[in-house]
């Protein structure tokens, strides 16, 4: 698996890792990495079977595996203990992290998700799936922008997503390997799991995100026994990308007001 490690270089450094949704590319952070990396090693990865990850997934493929290899990343580059920041499918993998490798764990932020999967969604990644298998590459691509962006931002910065939409389509991670992603991610379902997950956890989410209602994370705050809520009114299913400074400015302030206990550090792993 393809990490890259920035940011702080101090042996006793903190370590958060960020974690993509759906497209699985470490790039999606670029927003927050300059507001990270002064307090944080950080870590970025390409989730396997895309970008710089490149491999054919398996069938059966599942959350469990997605939380196993990036385990199995952060242990041979030295890296016991982290923060996880993830959004969408990488928030799951975060709270698949808590339950799986409970003592490695320290704090998540899940921006943008879910404790089961909403109806709404379900809809909407059958569209996208159905797109894909009877229209193509191209048009799952194309379509892509409208659930994850404002309109109006998204009429405001046409030349991006232009620019954005050709890269995709070059490098695309394959269909076999995206579906098996998607079927991962629509059968996860923590309802009756969420009670173990004792970590402090922060839910951001966005008031007119088309992919996945925002009472999604609200949902999700009240079965974690150890979680806060945080709304942003604008920005759509990347927030974090067309509002960076609100999202920032959420995130930091969460981090700085929830310390790491010292029942958490005690139970620091090799």
């Amino acid at each position: 698996m393809h990490i890259e490690i920035s940011g702080r270089s101090d042996s006793d450094a903190p370590v958060m890792v960020l974690s993509a949704g759906l497209g699985g590319l470490g790039s999606f952070w670029l927003p927050q990495i300059p507001a990270l990396q002064q307090r944080y090693r950080l870590v970025t990865y390409d989730q396997r079977g895309t970008g710089n990850s490149p491999d054919s997934l398996p069938e059966g493929y599942s959350l469990h595996d997605m939380a196993a290899e990036l385990a199995q990343a952060l242990s041979e580059a030295g890296i016991a203990r982290f923060d996880l920041m993830g959004h969408a499918l990488g928030g799951l993998i975060g709270l698949q992290l808590a339950l799986d490798y409970p003592a490695r764990v320290k704090r998540l932020v899940v921006a943008n998700g879910w404790l089961t999967l909403d109806a709404h969604t379900r809809r909407c990644f059958q569209v996208r799936q159905d797109l894909l298998l009877n229209a193509g590459v191209d048009a799952y691509v194309r379509a892509q922008p409208l659930f994850l962006y404002p309109a109006d931002w998204l009429s405001a910065n046409q030349a991006r997503i232009e620019a954005e939409e050709a890269l995709q389509c070059a490098h695309f991670q394959g269909m076999e390997n995206l579906l098996r992603r998607l079927n991962a991610l629509m059968s996860a379902d923590f309802q009756l799991l969420a009670a173990l997950i004792t970590q402090p956890v922060l839910a951001i989410c966005a008031r007119d995100d088309l992919l996945v209602p925002w009472p999604c994370s609200q949902q999700l705050c009240h079965a974690l026994p150890n979680a806060s809520l945080r709304q942003m009114d604008w920005g759509g299913h990347a927030m974090s990308v067309t509002d960076s400074a609100t999202f920032n400015s959420l995130l930091l302030a969460w981090l700085d007001a929830t310390p790491v206990t010292a029942s958490q550090d005690a139970s620091r792993v090799a």
